[in-house]
């Protein structure tokens, strides 16, 4: 993506001219300088840059990719980069709004994309934008953020009850794994049984399911990510006795292959909230994520260790220096202290009396 100068020369005479194009490059001078390369020509290169880059690679660009695909290059791929301004995106902006279907922050994030690859575009020899930009906002008519609008739906103890006691089997243990540790779908999706450890207390994070393809990728989707998430004692006995036998992928198809997060809440999770009248735009695995982290603030869970357990940095001086999370013992007794907000079903070599059925958390 970075414009390399001898690109860009020739020599006439025995000096170096810029104007001519060297090795037989795909782009003219005027092409890629003047900006008449076309906006869908230059994201590719700019995709190919993001995850290849020393400095803060993008590790996964699948997102992006499939908002340029299905929103941006419809609209404006084809236009030469040089034409792309808040006028040209304006048309953009309202396409996405009167589509109903993409939230304010969306609709923000991705007009950033835009901006993103028209600055992607750099001058060999300063490494400065070549086509700068003043945008406007207000020009391009970008909707407001406004917080106690977004779609940001969660579970509430009783439907994370419900959903529990009215499944078995992968699906009950996959709703009792998220609600119980606030994990990211793609990574409960790409446990192993040798990601348990501390006697099934503990998981360890490492990796996830791609968000296409169903396939293991390793890696996690930021550094915060990468992280060791305790359960109570109720939990790990569950679990325990779900993993009893399996080997490799704890959720997987019958060809052995990962499944993908869409598939499932389309599958199991979707129909039972419909049928619970839970269903609403944003209603998905994330809303059992916001669950757990409302149950966890709501027991007052030291920030620290709410924090590690749920991949969030941290955002004080005070949580920045503290090193709690390090300190395995008290992870332990902090999981059983704060419990889960919900009924864990008991295993199935459990003792438990088959009256009640559950194995009530703390």
């Amino acid at each position: 993506m970075l414009v390399r100068p001898s690109d860009f020369r020739t020599r006439i005479g025995g000096s170096p001219v810029r104007g001519a194009v060297v090795h037989q490059r795909p782009y003219t001078w005027n092409r890629v300088v003047l900006g008449e390369a076309t906006f869908r020509e230059q994201s590719k290169v700019y995709l190919r840059w993001i995850v290849s880059r020393d400095r803060e690679p993008v590790k996964d660009a699948s997102s992006i990719e499939a908002a340029l695909n299905k929103w941006i290059l419809p609209a404006i791929g084809d236009l030469p980069l040089a034409n792309i301004n808040n006028m040209t995106i304006k048309p953009l902006v309202d396409k996405m709004k009167k589509s109903k279907l993409l939230s304010a922050r969306s609709i923000n994030k991705y007009v950033e994309y835009v901006k993103q690859v028209v600055a992607s575009l750099k001058d060999g020899e300063t490494g400065e934008a070549i086509q700068r930009r003043k945008w406007d906002s207000t020009v391009m008519d970008l909707p407001l953020v406004i917080q106690r609008e977004q779609r940001r739906p969660s579970l509430k103890a009783a439907a994370v009850n419900q959903l529990v006691t009215e499944s078995d089997g992968e699906e009950q243990a996959l709703y009792v794994l998220e609600a119980a540790t606030g994990m990211r779908i793609s990574e409960a999706l790409a446990l192993e049984a040798r990601h348990f450890i501390n006697n099934g207390r503990t998981i360890e994070v490492r990796q996830q399911v791609d968000r296409d393809n169903p396939r293991i990728v390793l890696h996690v989707k930021t550094d915060a990510s990468y992280r060791d998430v305790d359960l109570s004692k109720a939990v790990a006995e569950y679990l325990r006795a779900f993993i009893d036998g399996r080997n490799g992928l704890l959720f997987k198809t019958r060809n052995g292959t990962p499944y993908l997060h869409n598939s499932l809440e389309a599958r199991w999770l979707t129909p039972r909230l419909k049928a619970m009248g839970l269903d609403e735009l944003g209603m998905g695995w994330h809303a059992l994520k916001r669950f757990r982290k409302t149950w966890l603030r709501g027991k007052r869970c030291q920030e620290v260790i709410n924090n590690f357990w749920l991949a969030h940095k941290p955002k004080t001086m005070s949580e920045l220096y503290s090193h709690l999370y390090e300190e395995l013992e008290l992870r332990l007794a902090e999981a059983e202290q704060v419990g889960t907000g919900f009924d864990v079903p008991a295993p199935s070599c459990s003792k438990v009396s088959a009256e009640s059925g559950v194995a009530k958390a703390a």
